[in-house]
């Protein structure tokens, strides 16, 4: 028993070992404009953009094959601080920006059918099947890919609430 243990650890070390060394020596050195554009997206990864996640939208649009205004969950704030980063210039007046939204469940006419949860990229969705479900408000993107699922259109996009915690002092008017 004692011997058992003591190769599988042995293996297990000069294994661990060899990952260690091969992760030094075969590092593929990614493009850090890339890394930048990836930090400054949503990270929901929601496809909305028609590209594989966040990391395939931001590769795209250094590429030049998409539109710095490619991810509609980040709006215009985010197409904006992306042309800045690029030196690109951006045409905003085709792009809807109604600020930050969440999906919210109306229990009357949710059936409990876990179409939702299923395609949330952040898991915001809580709920069982054949319970009512709801959307955990802090984890919600506003990606909306919930609400093409939902066969009875208990889910909606709604204006994010202003609470304490997120409460912002508006600007002042210019006189």
């Amino acid at each position: 028993m004692i011997a058992a243990i003591l190769s599988l650890t042995l293996l297990g070390a000069a294994l661990g070992i060899l990952l260690g060394v091969a992760n030094r020596f075969l590092k593929v050195e990614g493009n850090p404009v890339v890394e930048e554009l990836v930090a400054m997206m949503p990270g929901s990864n929601c496809g909305q953009c028609g590209f594989p996640g966040c990391t395939g939208a931001a590769e795209a649009i250094v590429d030049g094959s998409a539109p710095a205004t490619c991810c509609p969950p980040g709006g215009k704030a985010l197409a904006t601080a992306i042309a800045a980063k690029l030196g690109l210039t951006v045409d905003l007046s085709g792009m809807s920006d109604d600020g930050p939204k969440i999906a919210v469940v109306a229990e009357e006419l949710c059936i409990g059918c876990c179409r939702c949860s299923k395609v949330c990229p952040t898991d915001a969705i809580i709920g069982a099947a054949k319970q009512v479900h709801n959307v955990f408000r802090e984890a919600c993107t506003g990606c909306s890919s919930c609400i093409e699922k939902c066969p009875t259109e208990a889910l909606v996009m709604k204006p994010v609430p202003v609470t304490l915690q997120h409460w912002v002092m508006p600007k002042p008017a210019a006189v």
